[in-house]
């Protein structure tokens, strides 16, 4: 498929967006809209909507590149488990907590159960977390879309970027939440429509049946799911599930992005019928994933192609859009460039948002001024999207300076490191009643929890007998957040109880 051809249906795409979020604005664009949704979501559009927010385009691309690794295959599914579990706790546990509270920005939970620094401080995270990782996920896309369409106009990277989050910026600075949840469900149709199609092209490609296609796949060696032959490497089943539970209640739970969702429907039950749904959907669409990846490998196999290279490192995240782009027709390649799209910018759209939401709430103080829609505060509003977008654009230039890994590698591994503390500030007000923190040291808390699990993951398999710190970190950065909240803990009053 030509790049002039990928770029129309760019531009078709993102003005279906914009469109939509015109209809949307008209109906009203102020602030309890873009925060809340006027807290009247449907649950079955959320759930749904959640699924292209939560998968991206590191799913899409990176995930079945990984498959091809002997020393991983299908070893991504047995995190998917732990994702599921954590969801269920997340439905279960902190979901009823935000609504009793009736919060705007999760982390005011923290302001009343330890204090206005940890507050800041549990904000801060979330700010620096969710600013890399999405600029992490968009920078997946945004490669793919430099190496097969602006290349070819010799536009450089950095505008390629800018051109991105500037689309993704027109359709949501004024709807805000109201416009994701619509736009969001319209973009996992897309992405879930893709997931099936390209099975279908590329069995269709190898003459398989849907029985042949299953049974290839099953006798591949890219199939093996469970690992538990060796404790010490990343890739032990337990490891990955006990990881997979502590990502998703940090990465999740503890994040308002995807609790702003959650927190836009009318009552609890819709929210937590939503999560339940959306589990369910999560890890049926996960095993399609790697199933795609298994089919890639052995459509490469069979046709000779090599996993692409860029500056003499093999890119596993490019073979997908390489098969896609270059060896299948031109229905195929429409089918993957709208599930990528769909993807990815289902996931950077409500981020921006959520950012927005947390710095205008956790910092700003907009839920508490009197008249929220004055001219002046939604400009302010707006300034902050703007400065959200432009903050995204510098990481993924930096980040394409430095990057060699898989992106999702990366993306799950500084979220060890930023989400841990949060996971320990929760565990530390959610479980610990009796006590409260002295306030002021939580930040210092907070920075040296990460500081000595870089030390410990950097030198675990010298220091702990060659056992292999993996996605598990983030437990150990939890728990070490938590144990240097206890050692800075005083008495809790009853206004501290919470």
């Amino acid at each position: 498929m030509s790049p002039t051809t990928i770029l129309i249906i760019i531009v078709i795409y993102f003005g279906l967006l914009i469109l939509i979020s015109n209809i949307v604005s008209k109906k009203g664009s102020d602030n309890d809209t873009f925060f809340k949704a006027n807290k009247n979501s449907k649950w079955y559009l959320v759930a749904f909507g959640m699924i292209g927010t939560a998968l991206s385009g590191v799913t899409f691309i990176s995930v079945p590149g990984e498959v091809g690794n002997p020393d991983l295959q299908f070893k991504y599914f047995q995190f998917v488990l732990g994702n599921a579990i954590g969801f269920l706790i997340i439905a279960k546990v902190l979901l009823p907590l935000y609504y009793r509270m009736n919060l705007t920005s999760i982390y005011s939970y923290i302001e009343q159960r330890l204090g206005t620094i940890s507050y800041k401080t549990a904000a801060s995270i979330f700010l620096i977390s969710r600013t890399i990782g999405s600029a992490f996920r968009l920078y997946l896309v945004v490669i793919v879309l430099q190496r097969y369409v602006f290349d070819a106009f010799t536009i450089p990277f950095a505008l390629t970027v800018l051109i991105s989050l500037g689309l993704i910026f027109a359709y949501t600075y004024r709807g805000g939440l109201k416009t994701i949840i619509i736009t969001d469900t319209l973009q996992t149709f897309f992405l879930v429509s893709s997931v099936f199609l390209t099975i279908y092209f590329i069995c269709d490609s190898l003459d398989f049946g849907a029985f042949q296609a299953f049974e290839a796949v099953k006798n591949s060696n890219y199939s093996k799911v469970f690992f538990f032959e060796d404790y010490l490497k990343g890739h032990y089943f337990w490891k990955q599930i006990l990881g997979g539970i502590f990502v998703t209640i940090a990465m999740v739970g503890l994040d308002q992005d995807l609790m702003q969702k959650n927190l836009s429907c009318k009552n609890i039950g819709e929210a937590q019928k939503n999560m339940y749904t959306f589990t369910g959907i999560f890890v049926l669409i996960n095993i399609f994933f790697l199933s795609v990846g298994a089919l890639l490998y052995l459509y490469a196999e069979k046709n000779g192609i090599a996993i692409p290279m860029v500056d003499g490192v093999a890119r596993t995240d490019l073979l997908f859009p390489e098969i896609a782009f270059n060896h299948l027709t031109i229905v195929p390649a429409v089918v993957f460039l709208l599930g990528l799209t769909a993807a990815t910018f289902a996931t950077t759209d409500s981020a921006l948002t959520a950012l927005t939401t947390s710095f205008c709430v956790d910092f700003l103080g907009m839920d508490k001024v009197e008249n929220q829609n004055k001219p002046n505060i939604v400009r302010t509003r707006h300034l902050v999207h703007v400065g959200f977008s432009f903050l995204m654009f510098l990481v993924i230039v930096l980040f394409n300076a430095v990057n060699d890994a898989s992106v999702v590698k990366m993306i799950f591994k500084i979220a060890s490191y930023t989400y841990g503390p949060l996971l320990g500030l929760y565990a530390f007000g959610l479980f610990i009643k009796s006590k409260t923190v002295h306030d002021k040291f939580v930040p210092l808390v907070c920075v040296i929890s990460p500081a000595i699990c870089f030390f410990i993951s950097k030198y675990s398999a010298e220091l702990l007998g060659n056992y292999v710190l993996d996605n598990e970190l983030i437990i150990v950065n939890g728990f070490i957040t938590f144990i240097g909240l206890l050692l800075i803990s005083k008495p809790a009053t009853e206004n501290t109880r919470y």
